[in-house]
């Protein structure tokens, strides 16, 4: 048994693969989720339930947060028995949700002033790499805190990269996601292309995966394309918000209004809650 406890927050998509694997490694791990019935599966697993987030931080030595948004995240500190209602000094909480390096920055703030230690550890990744534990996670954190937290990070992830203090692994997160639209929307727009000149979608995605513009994004979303198929590994709504957070911390490149135009539209056609792939969908039929 590892000897750190973990508690944890938010039992989605992301959230539930990556709590069996701290079960799989032996931790101790309660949860905590508002809509109880997800925690069933875990309980069975072997995970304790806790009836508040302030109780899930007393009993534990590290909570760590798994949410969809900002919102989200700020509501389980500062809402009755929430995070930051709690008389724990000396705990960490790591928020591993995407959220704004501003929000980054206020959850730091709020764990100073109660004395607790405080980790942004965004992740690199979607469903199946955290069904693997070969999640890339973003850290912002002290080099002391970080230390400390790596035997979790160990176990959720293939690597863990250090990048700055609170806050700044955010910023990495925003940024990788950035580049990860790009790569959607190009490989998107080149299949289409290449169907409207007579070639096949199987042999396009042949030529890029065979050449030098083959990446693991390319790779992985092949099948999504060549089935017309996108059950979500990353629903495209979280994207557009994460292309969003990116437009407001101060991204103007060239490409970024043009890109967040495009997903934000295929999210308005009710692909939100589809596959980020889907966006071949909304381009096909403009």
């Amino acid at each position: 048994m590892n000897t750190l406890k973990i508690g944890w927050i938010g039992l989605g998509n992301m959230g539930n693969p990556m709590v069996k694997n701290l079960l799989h490694a032996n931790f101790e791990v309660t949860v905590y989720n508002r809509t109880k019935d997800k925690e069933s599966d875990l309980i069975a697993a072997g995970a304790k339930s806790a009836s508040s987030p302030a109780a899930l931080l007393a009993s534990s030595d590290i909570v760590i947060t798994m949410l969809s948004n900002d919102e989200a995240v700020l509501a389980v500190f500062n809402d009755n028995n929430g995070l930051a209602t709690a008389d724990t000094a000396g705990k960490t909480i790591i928020n591993m949700s995407t959220v704004s390096p501003e929000t980054s920055r206020k959850l730091a703030s709020i764990c100073a002033s109660k004395k607790l230690n405080f980790i942004d550890a965004p992740v690199s990744g979607s469903v199946k790499p955290a069904q693997d534990g070969t999640l890339v996670i973003l850290v912002g954190a002290t080099e002391t805190d970080f230390n400390y937290a790596k035997p979790v990070f160990d176990v959720l992830g293939k690597t863990a990269i250090n990048v700055g203090l609170p806050g700044v692994g955010s910023s990495a997160k925003l940024a990788i996601n950035y580049l990860l639209g790009l790569n959607l929307q190009g490989l998107a727009e080149t299949v289409l292309f290449a169907e409207k000149n007579g070639v096949s979608k199987e042999d396009m995605l042949n030529i890029i995966n065979q050449g030098a513009c083959a990446n693991g994004i390319t790779a992985i979303k092949a099948p999504a394309i060549l089935n017309d198929s996108y059950p979500a590994a990353f629903a495209l709504k979280h994207l557009v918000k994460d292309l969003r957070l990116a437009k407001e911390a101060g991204l103007n490149a060239p490409l970024i209004q043009p890109l967040y135009d495009s997903f934000k539209k295929a999210q308005e056609e009710g692909l939100g809650d589809q596959d980020v792939m889907a966006i071949i969908t909304s381009l096909n039929n403009n």
